[in-house]
């Protein structure tokens, strides 16, 4: 049986911990901690989750997440096949809202990066050269011991701090409400999502999973993801589409069957409705940016 790496608490006796991840999956338990959260994908590929977003991901994603931001890199079904042979890499650093200290933290020179890990409550994920420098820096960081560990770890979150190429993940107003003692309940519904969205899912299935009635399901999933089930299936399912779009092979009606979609029609509409463009051109777009 296969077995994702889990995240370690920082010692007590650490400003930081940074970690190298190798395993055949991602953690797959939606989830979120008290800690700053700054990864790196290296090998692997996806659906993320960070609060009330969802897309895809694949290697180079680099993405910096504040304090409580619930979260899920939910690779792939093919990952979770023992016999597929697949894996993923990772960097992940984590540090705590105080690893600087308070007299340090409170001195001029580090306003910048106050201020970036006040947006980072949104998520941030980063892109272009800054990412590419990060990737490199991280690489670094990995090797680095003592003062000089410290010292590539400032430089990184200075590197972001200065950059105009982080893009704000959640929506403005969002809010985590959930609770310590909701996760493993969230996580459940996500994994049941994620392993059954080919196919017909009743509210009704969902709401037992969370052991609700399916009125009081529909109020708590929409408090917590300020979209209603429905939305958040839609989306799944979309996701999933625009993953077999990039590939040329597959016809358009078998992108709509093999993400979920009852009727064609249904795939081509809530498709435009969500992306702004139809499969078709969808498709014709990325392989033209792309090949």
């Amino acid at each position: 049986m296969k077995h994702p790496l889990q995240k370690s608490r920082i010692p007590e006796s650490r400003a930081f911990l940074v970690k190298e991840l190798k395993a055949p999956y991602f953690d797959k338990d939606w989830h979120f901690h008290p800690e700053y959260q700054l990864f790196w994908v290296m090998k692997g590929k996806g659906t993320r989750f960070i609060g009330d977003q969802m897309k895809p991901f694949k290697e180079g994603d680099l993405v910096l997440t504040g304090p409580n931001l619930p979260h899920l890199w939910r690779n792939d079904q093919e990952y979770f096949d023992k016999s597929s042979g697949l894996e993923t890499q990772g960097i992940v650093v984590y540090f705590p809202d105080d690893f600087l200290g308070d007299t340090l933290w409170a001195k001029e020179e580090f306003e910048d990066v106050r201020n970036l890990l006040l947006r980072s409550a949104r998520g941030l994920e980063i892109h272009g050269k800054t990412n590419r420098r990060i990737q490199v820096m991280m690489k670094e960081l990995i090797r680095e011991r003592g003062a000089k560990g410290m010292a590539k770890f400032l430089e990184i979150l200075d590197t972001i701090a200065h950059s105009e190429e982080c893009e704000a993940i959640t929506a403005a107003g969002y809010i985590n409400t959930n609770k310590e003692s909701e996760k493993d309940r969230m996580s459940q519904v996500y994994e049941f999502v994620m392993e059954n969205f080919r196919q017909k899912i009743l509210l009704a299935e969902v709401a037992a999973i969370a052991n609700m009635t399916e009125s009081a399901f529909s109020r708590y999933f929409t408090s917590r993801m300020n979209k209603s089930f429905s939305e958040f299936l839609a989306d799944v399912r979309i996701g999933h589409a625009c993953k077999l779009l990039h590939e040329a092979e597959a016809s358009i009606s078998q992108v709509s069957y093999e993400s979920g979609f009852q009727t064609l029609s249904n795939f081509n509409r809530q498709f435009k409705e969500r992306m702004g463009v139809t499969p078709m051109v969808y498709r014709r777009d990325y392989l033209k940016t792309f090949s």
